[in-house]
């Protein structure tokens, strides 16, 4: 009989969760597909060229016939990041016009809910490869979505200390969104310099909602699994020494703040705020037309 094949991506904050099947108790037993987008594991589970994915969790309401693993995730409490607008140096009320990063469709959908439902007005969108030079010549502002995210918000946090910026107060009348200091920011030709802001998504999420946020989640289109993925989870936690190491050239974050982000700000378990949030950002997408209906949460057992 053929092994289960599953799928996921490499950036840094999947690594504790994919740890034991690359070089754990579960090397071996598994064929792991690792790709740099999320929205590729969505697409290989919807074809059933997977049994089970780690894939963005707006998926959960695209794919017909999916289920969710639970209690394992990539998500933030309050802060994630690793997902962030980052505009020229003006305040989010001021943005006409978003490149997005379509890595991962959930940043997508939730970027657009915060300017609809949160800051009351939508600027134009435009798709665009994650690379924040080339984004932010022809938009205000940029989503950024993983590693390169995680290393700009690392650069914004060294500037300036965080302020509130005042905005249009959106449907849920918070007159205000959370930023996260100015940094100098080197063009690719390294001879113009700009200020840049970045916003970080869970963070505004947070702001206007009071909860917790989950980006990606195990998913599959079997009545059962037969992985225990929170096992796997927790086997990966256990071994944050060796991912940091793993990642020590790839993201410029000493090992003190890479610690701090994989240990604290990202979180790899549901807890009840963070299920509540996921369940109210599925009723806001299906509100603003964002996915074809809403589908209330079912899991595999």
């Amino acid at each position: 009989m053929s092994s289960l094949r599953i799928s996921a991506s490499s950036y840094s904050n999947t690594a504790p969760l994919v740890w034991s099947f690359l070089y754990g108790h579960n090397h071996g037993k598994v064929e792991m597909i690792l790709d740099n987008a999320p929205a590729r594991s969505a697409e290989l589970l919807s074809q059933d060229r997977v049994d089970a994915a780690l894939v963005p969790v707006i998926a959960y309401q695209m794919i017909e016939g999916v289920r969710l693993i639970p209690d394992v995730c990539v998500g933030a409490r309050e802060r994630v990041r690793s997902v962030c607008l980052v505009t020229k140096g003006i305040d989010l009320a001021d943005v006409r016009s978003v490149a997005l990063d379509v890595s991962s469709k959930t940043s997508v959908v939730l970027t657009k809910i915060i300017f609809r439902e949160f800051l009351g007005f939508e600027p134009t969108w435009i798709d665009a490869e994650p690379n924040i030079d080339e984004m932010l010549v022809h938009c205000d502002a940029a989503l950024l979505i993983g590693d390169p995210a995680l290393g700009l918000s690392r650069a914004t946090l060294n500037g300036s200390p965080p302020y509130t910026v005042g905005g249009p107060t959106g449907n849920t009348g918070t007159p205000s969104v959370p930023e996260r200091g100015v940094a100098a920011f080197r063009g690719r030709g390294g001879s113009q310099t700009s200020h840049l802001r970045t916003f970080d998504l869970a963070e505004l999420w947070h702001r206007h909602t009071s909860l917790g946020f989950v980006f990606a989640m195990w998913m599959t289109k079997k009545g059962n699994c037969p992985i225990n993925f929170a096992a796997a989870r927790d086997e990966g936690l256990e071994h944050l020494n060796e991912i940091i190491a793993n990642y020590a050239n790839d993201i410029h974050l000493n090992d003190g703040e890479m610690r701090t982000y994989l240990s604290e700000n990202i979180s790899y378990n549901v807890d009840e705020s963070m299920q509540k949030g996921m369940e109210l950002y599925f009723k806001l997408a299906a509100a603003h037309g964002l996915t074809p209906g809403r589908r209330d949460l079912s899991f595999v057992k």
